[in-house]
This record gives C-alpha cells, sequence and structure tokens, in this order.
C-alpha cells in the first residue's frame, strides 16, 4: 500500500524531520526492524516521544514495529468521544458525559479511552496485552487525567465481556475495535469477518437502553454492508432495535483505489 510520513511539523514551526512508514497486510509476519517507520531526513526520534492530536497529547514509539501507539485512521472517531458529537442530531451523550459509563474492548493504548475521560466520563478498557494497558496510563497522565478512577482489565475480551455481564455492569457507549486477526492465551483464533457477529451479541447485554454501540473493521475483504448487517442482524437477534445509525467511511488522508478499496469500516448505533 502507500506509504504514510508521519511525524512532520508544519505552520509556524520548522521541519525537524521525516519518517516513512509502509502500511502491509502482512504486518504480523513481518519483522519488528522492516515493519518499525523508517528516518527519511532530518532529526531523530526518541525512543518514546509525545504527539498532539485534537488538543490531546499521546505517547508513541518508532522501535515498537508496525504499531506505533496510535492508529491515525481512527482519528475522527476518537474525536466523536472527545467532543460528544457522532453526527446532526446524534450526540453520544445526550445528557451530558459526566458521569457516563464507556467501555473500551480491544482498547491498545487507550486512546478512544482517554478522549472519553477527557469528555467526562469513566472508562473500562480491557486488552490482552499489559505493556499496552501500561502505555494507556501513561496516555491519561500525559493529558492530567488520574488512571485511578477507571478500569484497566488485562485478559480475553470475550471472557471480561461475560465477567463483567455477571457483575451487573452496564455501559452508554461500547467500542469495538477488534484486531483482523488475534489468538487468545487460550489458543482461540478471532477473525474479524467472521466473529464480528459474536462479538457484537456478547457486547449487548451490557449496553444500556438507548446507548451508543461503536463498531470498527478492518478488514478489505468484509463490505461495508457486511459489517452493517452483521452488527444490526445480532441486535435483532437480541430482541433490541436500531434507533439511529451512523456510518463513518475511511478517512481521505487514506486515499482509495480500485487497487487498494477501502480497509476500514466503521459505524456507530444508538440502541434501544
Amino acid at each position: 500500500m502507500a506509504g504514510e510520513q508521519v511525524c512532520k511539523e508544519r505552520g509556524p514551526f520548522p521541519l525537524r524531520g521525516a519518517w516513512h512508514k509502509r502500511l502491509t497486510r502482512q504486518a504480523g509476519h513481518t519483522p519488528i526492524a522492516a515493519a518499525s517507520p523508517r528516518r527519511v531526513f532530518g532529526e531523530g526520534a526518541a525512543d518514546r516521544f509525545t504527539v498532539l492530536e485534537n488538543g490531546l497529547r499521546f505517547e508513541l514509539s518508532f522501535a515498537e514495529g508496525y504499531s506505533v501507539g496510535l492508529f491515525l485512521d481512527q482519528r475522527e472517531n476518537r474525536r466523536r468521544l472527545l467532543v460528544n458529537h457522532v453526527a446532526a442530531d446524534f450526540p453520544l451523550f445526550p445528557n451530558g458525559s459526566a458521569g457516563a459509563e464507556v467501555l473500551n474492548t480491544f482498547a491498545y493504548t487507550c486512546g478512544f479511552s482517554v478522549c472519553a475521560a477527557r469528555a467526562g466520563a469513566r472508562t473500562t478498557s480491557v486488552d490482552l496485552s499489559k505493556k499496552y494497558l501500561e502505555w494507556g496510563r501513561r496516555n491519561f497522565t500525559l493529558n492530567g487525567l488520574d488512571p485511578a478512577p477507571h478500569d484497566f482489565l488485562y485478559g480475553d475480551v470475550f471472557d471480561w465481556l461475560r465477567r463483567l455481564g455477571k457483575k451487573g455492569r452496564r455501559f452508554d457507549v461500547i467500542i469495538l475495535d477488534p484486531p483482523t486477526f488475534s489468538r487468545s492465551k487460550g489458543g482461540e483464533v478471532f477473525r474479524v469477518e467472521r466473529d464480528g457477529g459474536k462479538l457484537v451479541a456478547a457486547a449487548l447485554p451490557l449496553l444500556r437502553s438507548d446507548g451508543v454501540l461503536f463498531a470498527s473493521a478492518n478488514a478489505t475483504t468484509l463490505t461495508p454492508e457486511g459489517l452493517v448487517g452483521a452488527v444490526e442482524a445480532a441486535v435483532a437477534a437480541a430482541r433490541r432495535t436500531v434507533v439511529r445509525r451512523h456510518y463513518v467511511a475511511q478517512p481521505p488522508d487514506f486515499p482509495i483505489s480500485r487497487a487498494e478499496p477501502a480497509y476500514l469500516k466503521t459505524a456507530w448505533w444508538r440502541i434501544r
């Protein structure tokens, strides 16, 4: 796929350097050195450094391989949490975000959680990596947010959905942004094209009436209709009703072509 240059300063700031990050569908099979961004010219980068997105600070590292700490193609969806606005007449929190509960599954470095917490919500972040959850805590601290009132849960998402359900936990917003492919500690394989509907079905019991579900799929082989159909079939099977839906196309700074169609599909649902 086309490469992307990152870490360039514009406007009144001088250009300090440029890095090139190659996007590839075989990221999981690429050595860390080959998958990591490479300096094109200018200054080098510290092992860990901070970037600014929509007024928030996030820690990045070019030494981690393909995943540098923040997926830029979800920038606008993170902003929707931050500003309590999905689309016209579609607020995330109709009564304001203060006291609202947000569940962020497959949380990675907790970018969605930081935005929700900055907006005033209490967040629960679930991930299979302790390292990434600690990274997420650092992102909270970078933004003057105390991580202590928020939950960071290590383990398999499906297991935690069952456990949270048994505890009676309910959420105003649930974020489902799974990897295309993952393998649990027990060896169970998750594929978003095959198991996305199963994930939605597992999450729906935890979503309050008139709550909002966000679902994302990073898979070229899955069509937008496939994502929407899988989610809404799970909603219907749970005898619940879609009140509002807003589909979000792949952002324009991640261009598509006939040879490289859109890989990212995301949508927001209000469900009663």
